[in-house]
């Protein structure tokens, strides 16, 4: 059975954000140009994305979740980020909820961000303990899960 990939999560997560600001909106918490600040965390968010995203093509290892990796990269912005592709979606959220400045999408950047840990990275992370034990080992010890 074909898992649902987390890309699929961001771009859901992303429509509901703006389907919650115009139906329910509940308060507006930042008005502009305050809401401008939402550009900062997306930009990073974006960026952490590309630049992983290139990391793993260089080091010719899976960037899909599940799939067993040849590599532990360590390098580059894992030396920020265990997780800086799943931490990049989440500021990204995170950015969008500034924009948008309303209560609601804040929520569903929280919950996609949990939904990564729970659903995505404890199990990538099982696995990557089973496949690189003391190396794996030593990387959590210098490297936090998300910041």
């Amino acid at each position: 059975m074909r898992k649902v990939l987390p890309p699929t999560y961001f771009f859901a997560a992303i429509a509901l954000c703006f389907a919650l600001h115009f139906l329910f909106p509940v308060h507006q918490l930042l008005g502009f140009p305050w809401r401008l600040l939402g550009l900062v965390p997306l930009a990073i968010g974006i960026i952490l994305n590309l630049v992983s995203d290139q990391m793993f093509k260089k080091h010719n290892t899976t960037v899909k979740p599940f799939q067993r990796s040849s590599v532990l990269i360590t390098d580059g912005v894992f030396r920020l980020t265990r997780n800086p592709m799943y931490l990049g979606m989440t500021l990204i959220l995170l950015g969008v909820a500034l924009v948008l400045g309303s209560a609601t999408p804040f929520a569903v950047a929280l919950l996609l961000g949990l939904l990564f840990d729970r659903l995505f990275i404890v199990q990538e992370e099982r696995m990557l303990k089973n496949i690189f034990p003391e190396q794996f080992r030593q990387y959590c010890r210098r490297v936090r899960r998300w910041i």
